[in-house]
């Protein structure tokens, strides 16, 4: 089991079968704190011959407007929800 499937996802977007998923993680800066940063993970769904579904990180052409378009909300969610913005 991967690290991603052990925690709840932060925010998810989807446009069809594109998806991007913000996971929050942790880990040590230089000095040994503890920190928290974000990370994203990013997919497209689809059946196979089985009518299994499954997933992959390749696009086709058809799907570039999707995934512009939820990467662009991803980014958004993060850059208006990030410490920094807070202290402005």
């Amino acid at each position: 089991m991967d690290k991603e499937s052990k925690n709840k996802p932060v925010k998810k977007f989807k446009a069809g079968p594109i998806s991007a998923t913000i996971w929050e993680n942790q880990g040590q800066n230089q000095q040994g704190q503890v920190v928290s940063y974000n990370s994203v993970s990013f997919d497209r769904n689809y059946k196979d011959a089985n009518g299994e579904w499954q997933h992959t990180n390749s696009l086709r052409m058809s799907d570039l407007p999707r995934a512009i378009l939820v990467l662009n909300k991803t980014f958004e969610f993060l850059a208006l929800n990030s410490a920094e913005s807070e202290e402005d």
